[in-house]
């Protein structure tokens, strides 16, 4: 599973945000890290340069109008204030995706570690892989309705996965 053990939980704990500006992929990186409820050992500088260092190697993009942005190496030490903030874009923005989609939501992955990260990873392209999903996310859920969401999901794979 994700970090902490649940994506839904990592969510509930990131946030939800609308209506983030920024009209190329460093001002969406740049307005979002302004606008994220940080942990308080979080520098919001270093974040942003962390962020943009790693799309420089490669964009998050993933497809479906989603990117995945995160810093490449873990940046808070605490595993409890590891968080998924969910940002939706005022406009959409050309990311260089692999379906040539431009991109209207970041999942911003804030992790303690490599196992705890490649997890929230896994689970957010699986969900990003069904079109219920994706449906969700056009409409702009609230916090509630994607955490919610989330979690009958991962309560789904967890049943389908108990012998």
């Amino acid at each position: 599973m994700a970090i902490q053990g649940c994506l839904a939980t990592l969510v509930e704990r990131g946030g939800v945000y609308f209506n983030v500006g920024g009209g190329t992929p460093a001002a969406a990186l740049r307005e979002t890290v302004e606008t994220l409820v940080l942990p308080k050992s979080l520098d919001r500088e270093l974040l942003l340069k962390a962020m943009l260092e790693r799309e420089a190697l490669m964009p998050t993009a993933i497809g479906h109008g989603v990117a995945i942005p995160h810093p490449r190496n873990p940046l808070i030490a605490d595993a409890a204030e590891e968080r998924v903030a969910v940002v939706f874009l005022k406009s959409p923005v050309s990311y260089n995706a692999l379906d040539r989609k431009p991109v209207t939501v970041f999942f911003v992955i804030l992790s303690a570690g490599a196992r705890s990260h490649l997890g929230a990873l896994a689970e957010i392209s699986h969900l990003c892989q069904r079109a219920e999903f994706l449906s969700l996310l056009a409409a702009r859920p609230s916090t509630a309705e994607l955490v919610a969401f989330i979690a009958r999901i991962e309560a789904e794979w967890a049943q389908s996965i108990t012998p």
